[in-house]
């Protein structure tokens, strides 16, 4: 994932143990039974807010990811907006998802998804928390509420952990593999 200065994706500058703090891709969504990119778009959309994770203000954007080699612009495309399954001004899981990616007839996203914890009484008042209690907590959320069923897990490989000046906090390197049959 690329963040909006066209770097590795960083966590707002926060340092995490005293190492920056990249932002993982940790979900692959698959969409068997879209038409096509814009139907599939549409019904990720839909699942998002069908599974308490609406589009809603106040986050970060301007981020890109590739797939199969493809740079996507994120989703939700808004000023600030992010999925949410709070308001900004509370704890909360938030993410950002990439494509639809056309492969074999099939549409591919993949998202980032974070949790950060909100007190207006410190500085900087968002702080990380963890990417897989977030990445967890969406996933799931599609599982039960939703067609896009936890199909199983992909290791990326992408956990940053013997580095000295960067890091990817709590991130596993696994994301969640969700699909939509058809």
């Amino acid at each position: 994932m690329l963040g909006p200065d066209g770097k590795a994706a960083h966590w707002l500058g926060e340092l995490y143990r005293g190492k920056g703090l990249r932002e993982p891709i940790n979900i692959v969504i698959i969409d068997e039974a879209a038409r096509d990119a814009a139907h599939a778009t549409s019904r990720v959309l839909a699942a998002s807010k069908a599974a308490g994770y609406p589009v809603r203000m106040g986050h970060s954007t301007g981020y890109r990811a590739s797939i199969g080699e493809q740079i996507y612009l994120q989703l939700p495309r808004g000023h600030d907006d992010a999925f949410s399954n709070e308001p900004f001004e509370f704890s909360n899981n938030h993410g950002r998802m990439f494509g639809p990616h056309e492969v074999g007839g099939a549409y591919v996203f993949v998202a980032a998804f974070s949790r950060e914890n909100v007190d207006p009484f410190r500085s900087p008042g968002h702080r990380y928390d963890s990417f897989n209690r977030a990445r967890d907590d969406f996933t799931q959320s599609l599982d039960l509420a939703t067609p896009f069923k936890v199909t199983g897990f992909v290791n990326l490989d992408n956990a940053i952990v013997s580095d000295p000046t960067v890091t990817t906090g709590d991130h596993d390197g696994i994301a969640v593999l969700v699909r939509a049959a058809r």
